[in-house]
């Protein structure tokens, strides 16, 4: 006879044996309200555009989009992340259609507001790249570096702009120093309290973003690496949670996820708001490419990956997947 505790009279496996006896015992759990879904519209097309290097995402059109955001309402999920993408020619230096209240991610949102209220959490992505000629989230001085501080005034106008559009919550991701006191300050002076702020809090420098350039048209020579996190980099994360923080972020948000799930890990147990986190352009595409290629099983292999990003400690995941893993989880 062995006491309890050790083998045999111990059998973990015995928590493992059925699939109801493997959920009852669960620890972390999936739902639709969760997930968060990213989202492109394009100005000028008249019909949704494939993006290539992401089979399934496409660049939507108004009314496409419109379309998506009901589904994703039906779906149960609790937000959608709107990304415009303008027409070349108007893109220039200061990236203007990104405040202009007739660009294509200021109609976008007017556009989703109309459609589904507040039955979703309207997003938008607060940040220059998509609109500049030169393709970096800010503006660039005379040398042709990334001016923190004249970015941060057109941020300020791109939050009001966002909110008077319709956003419900704006999401700047261009790691300026000091953005996210400027644009809550910009947002309240206009008396929108109301606007949410979520911050992305540690977005580092990755390869993983390739797909995602197609995905926006991003006109980016070079890299983002000036302003953008070092991968091997912890300690520079957690300052920049606290300074978020301090200037008045009401979530934070770790992007990429999956590489990054000992950051997202340490943010989560630090803070007490709610944490997010972006499962980005080049994890979908490995998993819809490995898929493809019959190497993985790719419904599984979704689902592992978003339970891995809630486990880590994400309440919220930007997902390309999010209305099919809500679909999947509801059945």
């Amino acid at each position: 006879m062995s006491t309890y505790g050790s083998f045999p009279g111990s059998r973990p496996r015995r928590l493992r044996s059925t699939p109801v006896m493997r959920r009852m015992v669960a620890e972390t759990r999936l739902h639709p309200a969760d997930f968060i879904l990213p989202a492109f519209v394009r100005e000028g097309v008249g019909e949704p555009v494939p993006i290539a290097a992401m089979p399934g995402v496409v660049q939507h059109t108004r009314d496409s989009l419109k379309k998506a955001a009901a589904e994703a309402v039906a779906a149960g999920i609790s937000g959608i992340m709107l990304f415009g993408v303008p027409e070349e020619e108007k893109k220039d230096g200061l990236g203007t259609a990104g405040t202009d209240p007739d660009g294509i991610l200021q109609v976008a949102l007017r556009d989703v507001r109309a459609e589904v209220g507040d039955e979703l959490l309207v997003m938008s992505d607060l940040c220059l790249d998509e609109f500049t000629d030169h393709g970096h989230c800010g503006v660039l001085d005379d040398q042709g570096r990334v001016d923190n501080d004249a970015t941060l005034e057109r941020y300020a106008e791109m939050a009001q702009v966002q909110a008077d559009a319709g956003a419900h919550v704006v999401g700047p991701s261009g790691m300026m120093d000091g953005q996210i006191g400027v644009i809550r300050d910009a947002l309240d002076q206009i008396g929108r309290e109301d606007v949410a702020v979520l911050a992305y809090t540690a977005k580092y420098a990755s390869a993983f973003y390739g797909p995602f350039r197609e995905a926006v048209g991003s006109s980016l020579v070079g890299d983002r690496k000036t302003y953008q996190q070092d991968a091997a980099n912890v300690r520079e994360s957690m300052r920049e949670l606290a300074l978020d923080l301090e200037e008045g972020a009401d979530m934070v948000m770790v992007k990429p996820a999956g590489p990054y799930l000992d950051i997202l890990a340490k943010v989560a147990e630090a803070v007490d708001v709610p944490v997010a986190a972006y499962q980005i352009s080049g994890e979908y595409s490995m998993i819809e490419a490995a898929a493809e290629k019959g190497w993985i099983d790719r419904d599984r292999a979704i689902l592992e990956t978003l339970t891995g990003i809630k486990r880590a400690g994400a309440r919220n995941i930007l997902t390309y997947w999010a209305v099919e893993a809500a679909r999947t989880l509801g059945r």
